[in-house]
């Protein structure tokens, strides 16, 4: 407002000044305004003004007067007028920081006001906009094969870009312009209505404005000829067998570019008698060469023995499996289990032999590669598990080794109180259990759950006051049940079951969704002294705040209650939120569920891809390729690796994870690079299409497309191609395929290298990374606050577990409840560093008095450096 006051002051100044001249009024006329212009990159733009008569001439941009320090201005006097009128010329400049930080309805514009003794004028609005070109196409051009005079169409949806970017089409890297075949229209899709020969080639889609310029994936556009017989030749003479013969050949036309083969025979054989030419007497058409009928009968003969040898082979076969399983079934399968539940399984492709070549028909080695963790089943540790505890405890001079001996009488002990809640009675004092680990040590154990029958994503076992861990094997789910939960003379059956939910469910028109199975944790009536600790894989991508994720519970109504949200404090749930896991600690049984709600379009959930590929039963020629897209976790991957192992296919490649961000836009899955001379693919089918809401809320199902392929002969046994899958206008992936199409022949390629574990379940001390002696020492230390502050706040502090801290002072033994969100924390490491640094750390806070009662002053300097030192192995 001061700007425009002594812009106005300047005029009435000039005003009078004119006046007093005699000068007759005229508005300015602008001899040149500013125009559209664009910044590229860091460059600034300049926008100009020209008019006359002028006095003053000043920008508004936005609305806003511009300084007039920023104006570099000239003016001369118009010769050839009469009264000698006067020409100013102003300029300014506009940076891309003043663009970027315009924040508005409508694009950063500017005009100029220009100033005469009898008014004003006001030129044109002139638009900054900052110029770019996105790199990914929208729409890639598609690779065809069509048949000669038939139609061509190329589409192609260029990158976002300011200004709007052009397209032209190369073919063969070369520019190709319209004629009266050939039709580029405006929508920029490549049109040739009659193909030629010609035409073949590879197609390429190229966009430019004034920032870059972007290519598209090239496509390949075959044009075949099928072939046609040409005219039959003459009869030729009659033969002695009293046969005449005609040929044709497949040349009207010949068959080019892969099309198909001329249909029926290129030899025809006619009898030239009409039947009358006899052999032996005979008609030729009742003559049969001898010895027909013999080797009829004796083929005959051949086939019924040689089935019946088969059958009995068969017969011999199975009994023998039968034996071998029922003999040595549960050992193999105990023998490789996992210490603490989890298992790290891999994927590699098919491609390893040879990655730059087709791969050749050995089969792919799944057993090493980039690993993805998830809870699979347990191993026998026992051995490990007793000199670990000795290690453990020797620098303790006043801790006994009496794991080894309690763990020898729980084995043994009956329950004398009544199982409640419907427990099965067949566990009654006996010792129920399983062999672990080898023949020779048949280590009966009740706690350990071991049945051939269980569901796929259920798992039950029984607990008593020892405590244990429950696991659904490859699914990320687990739940630890701490020691002294259940009071002593009392056990429960637990179980936890995974459900498939449906977003809907969660509310009508809002927008959260499932980011993690729902799981179903029980019996309802189960009563603990202390919190179980729950770990449920999910799908979010957390590294940015840009979701709010919530805990929720199913209430009796079948609608979900928010427990808590991860980010607040709460004193009756803690929520601890990493990256591909979170682990609750809960008090009441029920069915659970992470949902999270997003915050803005750059939300994202994490997508697992992945292509598996099977030949068709139905016809030899054909091979399928299925792909994937499921929500990045261990339980949804499992749905789709049990459907595949069902029908026979191979993985063939490895899976890789991509972001799927919340922007509304498509997912695209396409087939590129096929060999066209080698393989077809049926028309319309090379680029498929997933809604943004059915990936958004796919809520751990599977979404799957297939491509179907056809080789033109037995002797394409290779398969080379790629398969991309692009969010619209967000991340792409590319999946390569080689593999040979028979390798099927050779039996079907496992996905894990354990994929049946039955053993989800293991109790007592065998649960435990930290001793039982120890992890009561340690809770009995730091349950008691300290005058320098060494109490459960500081061991949070240092295990990195301080956040809602107000749920812990709310528990009757804060460090016990730490040590159990510890432990399901590091299930899957197997070590103990980081609790032995975090307790080093605090025995180097030093105490100016006596504050651990009991202790001498000897023993008071060292007792946080024993902890520390206990826990390492």
């Amino acid at each position: 407002m001061l700007f425009e006051m002594e812009a106005g002051q300047q005029f009435v100044g000039s005003r009078g000044e004119s006046l007093q001249h005699g000068q007759s009024g005229t508005l300015p006329h602008f001899l040149e305004e500013p125009v559209d212009a664009y910044i590229i990159k860091s460059n600034p733009i300049k926008l100009r003004c020209r008019a006359r008569p002028a006095l003053q001439i000043f920008f508004k941009c936005n609305g806003e007067w511009v300084h007039q320090s920023q104006h570099m201005s000239q003016e001369h006097t118009d010769l050839g007028t009469e009264r000698g009128l006067k020409i100013r010329e102003v300029m300014i400049n506009v940076s891309r920081q003043q663009v970027e930080d315009f924040h508005g309805p409508e694009d950063y514009w500017c005009l100029c006001v220009a100033w005469s003794h009898l008014g004003t004028s006001k030129s044109r609005k002139a638009s900054v906009r900052i110029a770019y070109l996105r790199k990914n196409f929208e729409q890639d051009p598609q690779g065809t094969e069509v048949p000669l005079n038939g139609m061509i169409v190329l589409h192609c949806r260029p990158p976002e870009g300011v200004p709007v970017a052009e397209v032209e089409w190369l073919k063969n890297e070369e520019s190709l312009s319209s004629d009266g075949v050939i039709d580029t229209r405006g929508d920029h899709n490549l049109i040739i209505s009659e193909a030629r020969l010609s035409d073949s080639g590879n197609y390429t889609c190229v966009a430019s404005n004034i920032v870059a310029k972007r290519r598209s994936a090239t496509a390949t556009v075959v044009v075949f000829v099928d072939g046609g017989w040409g005219e039959w030749s003459e009869w030729s003479v009659c033969s002695s067998d009293c046969e005449r013969q005609r040929g044709r050949e497949c040349t009207a036309p010949e068959p080019k570019h892969g099309g198909r083969l001329c249909d029926g025979v290129a030899l025809a054989t006619d009898n030239c008698t009409g039947g009358l030419c006899t052999q032996n007497r005979k008609l030729l058409h009742d003559a049969k060469p001898q010895g027909v009928e013999n080797s009829s009968d004796v083929a005959l003969y051949l086939g019924l023995a040689a089935g019946l040898v088969t059958v009995v082979l068969l017969i011999i076969a199975v009994t023998l499996y039968r034996r071998s399983q029922s003999e040595y079934g549960v050992d193999v399968i105990d023998s490789s289990a996992l210490t603490g539940g989890f298992q790290s399984f891999s994927f590699k492709t098919s491609r390893q032999a040879n990655p730059l070549l087709i791969n050749s028909s050995i089969q792919p080695d799944l057993t090493v590669s980039r690993t993805y963790t998830s809870p699979m089943c347990f191993q026998d540790s026992i051995d490990k598990e007793l000199m670990a505890e000795r290690s453990l405890l020797d620098p303790l001079p006043d801790l006994k080794v009496k794991g080894v001996a309690e763990r020898a009488e729980y084995h043994v002990v009956s329950h004398p109180q009544t199982f409640p809640r419907g427990l099965a009675p067949d566990y009654r004092g006996v010792a129920v259990g399983t062999t672990l680990g080898r023949r020779e040590k048949n280590l009966f154990t009740p706690q350990v759950t071991a049945t051939h029958s269980r569901p796929l994503h259920k798992a039950t076992a029984v607990f008593g006051h020892a405590g244990g861990r429950l696991v659904v094997p490859n699914t990320g789910i687990s739940l630890l049940v701490p020691h002294g939960g259940i009071t002593e003379d009392t056990t429960w059956e637990m179980h936890m079951i995974i459900n498939q939910e449906d977003s809907s469910t969660l509310s009508e028109d809002g927008p959260e969704i499932f980011l993690s199975p729902a799981v179903t944790y029980g019996p309802p009536g189960l009563d603990l002294s202390c919190p179980i600790a729950m770990t449920i894989a999910h799908c979010a991508e957390v590294a940015a705040d840009n979701w709010t994720i919530r805990l929720k519970r199913q209430m009796q109504d079948n609608k979900w209650e928010e427990v808590m949200s991860v980010d607040e404090e709460s004193t009756s749930c803690y929520c601890l939120l990493e990256a591909q896991r979170c682990h609750v600690l809960l008090e009441h049984p029920g069915r659970y569920a992470l949902v999270g709600e997003p915050l803005t379009v750059e939300a994202a959930k994490r997508l697992r891809l992945a292509v598996f590929g099977s030949p068709d039963t139905s016809n030899s020629l054909s091979f399928t390729l299925r792909v994937y897209c499921v929500d990045d976790t261990p339980h949804a991957f499992q749905e789709v690796a049990a459907g595949e192992r069902s029908r026979g296919g191979r993985l063939l490649e490895e899976p890789k994870m991509m972001l799927f961000r919340g922007n509304t836009f498509s997912l695209q899955v396409s087939i590129q690079d096929v060999p066209q001379l080698l393989w077809s693919i049926k028309p319309f089918t090379t680029c498929q299409e997933f809604s943004f809401s059915q990936v958004w809320a796919s809520n751990q199902r599977p979404l799957q497309c297939a491509f179907s392929l056809e080789r033109y002969s037995h002797s394409s046994s290779q398969l080379s191609c790629k398969i991309s899958v692009r969010q619209v206008k967000g991340e792409e992936q590319i999946l390569q395929v080689y593999t040979s199409v028979v390798e099927n022949e050779k039996g079907v390629v496992p996905f894990f290298t354990q994929s049946d574990c039955t053993i989800t379940s293991q109790t007592g001390s065998r649960a435990f990374k930290i001793p039982l002696s120890i992890r009561q020492r340690i809770s009995a230390t730091f349950d008691t606050a300290n005058a320098k502050g060494k109490d459960w706040q500081l061991l949070a502090q240092k295990l990195h577990i301080d956040r809602n801290l107000c749920y812990f002072a709310c528990q009757e033994s804060p460090s016990s409840v730490i040590l159990s969100l510890w432990e399901a924390q590091h299930q899957d490491s197997g070590d103990l560093d980081s609790l032995a640094s975090a307790l080093e750390e605090i025995s180097k806070v030093q105490s100016p008095r006596t504050a651990m009662i009991g202790f001498s002053k000897e023993e008071r300097d060292s007792e946080f450096t024993k902890l520390g030192r206990v826990v390492l192995p």
